[in-house]
């Protein structure tokens, strides 16, 4: 799946997986998105599934990734089992200064980052 770009006089094919790759580079520290939230940006509003497929290979990725800062519509840790244990994503979460109960991110809707409102289109 490829958007095409204009650079200058020039189409540019952009890679949906990139796309999804640097947006996730660009959110905060002690910040979560959701799946859902970065497919909309990329203009493939229905394409949150694919956005954790995405998830599921970043950690193979260089550079790094922060994975962990991308959670389900509601704040879970949907994605915690593709990590190194069953409580990586939410150790990382906790060494950002964030709260989660019952793998959900306390007060998601303060933490939430919309990459709609913070990146320009």
């Amino acid at each position: 799946m490829a958007k095409r770009t204009l650079v200058g006089d020039a189409v540019q094919e952009r890679d949906f997986f990139a796309d999804v790759m640097e947006v996730v580079r660009r959110i905060p520290r002690g910040r979560v998105t959701s799946y859902g939230a970065i497919a909309k940006y990329l203009g493939a509003a229905r394409s949150a599934r694919i956005v954790g497929y995405c998830m599921n290979k970043a950690h193979t990725v260089r550079p790094k990734v922060p994975a962990h800062r991308v959670v389900n519509r509601i704040g879970m840790l949907s994605g915690k089992h593709h990590f190194g244990s069953p409580t990586a994503m939410e150790d990382l979460l906790r060494k950002e200064g964030m709260r989660v109960k019952n793998d959900q991110v306390v007060g998601f809707e303060k933490r939430f980052w919309d990459p709609m409102v913070e990146l320009e289109l």
